[in-house]
């Protein structure tokens, strides 16, 4: 997919990740953002863990935010969306992340207290992307992979998101919700399908005709008519071949196929 296909006002809508603890969490985050034609990401107050593959996590100094630095680690997660994490925006606080934001969506997954009804991605979906293609902000905030975001935090956006789902069980790891909340907006982008569909044209007519008389004559050699109606079957063939808007390569493959069905039962 390029660039120039992608809604412009799908860049002013932003992922905002407060105190996120693994590094892989964020570049699965990154990836899954830029699958879905978002890059603008925001990291508040990373709180990331040592993991095996981070055995030393750079810890983040509010008063340098911009001089931190994603480990190595949340670049290999992020699997060529490493463009999201050099640009991604570092600040100390939620209050900071959103401060010229129209719209900023929480997302919660328990009750709360808050006077703003929850609502699912989908029924939110069309609201942010209207409010983006006029030319306001948009964040989508997500917490901290333990404990989510705090009412305080939740208290500042104006908007809950939260993802339905089993009531028995319920665990989707902060990557895949950004995942499923960003598949939600752009599944109401509408972009085309058509860089998906095959550019290959039907073969001519007379070419059918070949491959039609091509299978008549290996039928013969193999006696396959013996007991069965030629015409009848030859009919189906067309038919069949008719229905399926055969392409070249297609022929091509049973052209050769037949030829050595001939070879190996007419050695010389």
């Amino acid at each position: 997919m390029t660039t120039a296909l992608l809604p412009e006002f799908l860049q002013r809508i932003r992922v905002v990740l407060c105190r996120t603890a693994h590094p892989a969490n964020i570049g699965s985050a990154a990836r899954a953002m830029k699958t879905m034609g978002l890059t603008r990401l925001v990291l508040v107050a990373p709180e990331l863990i040592h993991t095996p593959m981070t055995p030393r996590p750079p810890t983040f100094d509010p008063a340098h935010a911009q001089d931190f630095r994603l480990p190595e680690e949340s670049f290999i997660l992020a699997s060529g969306a490493a463009d999201v994490l050099e640009n991604a925006r570092v600040v100390a606080t939620l209050n900071q992340a959103l401060h010229d934001t129209t719209l900023s969506c929480a997302l919660t997954s328990r009750r709360r207290e808050l006077s703003v009804p929850p609502a699912t991605p989908r029924e939110l979906a069309p609201e942010l992307l209207q409010a983006a293609s006029a030319g306001q902000e948009v964040a989508l905030v997500f917490g901290n992979e333990s404990y989510g975001l705090s009412i305080e935090e939740s208290t500042l956006c104006n908007r809950l998101i939260t993802i339905n789902g089993n009531p028995d069980y319920f665990s989707l790891n902060l990557a895949q919700a950004v995942q499923v909340v960003t598949y939600e907006l752009f599944s109401h982008v509408d972009l085309p399908l058509d860089r998906l569909r095959s550019t290959a044209q039907p073969v001519p007519r007379q070419e059918i005709d070949g491959l039609i008389g091509h299978f008549e004559n290996v039928m013969d050699d193999i006696g396959f008519f013996e007991r069965r109606n030629r015409e009848r079957l030859l009919r189906r063939l067309r038919r069949l071949f008719d229905r399926a808007d055969t392409e070249r390569e297609e022929i091509d493959i049973l052209r050769g196929f037949l030829k050595t069905v001939q070879k190996n039962t007419n050695p010389r």
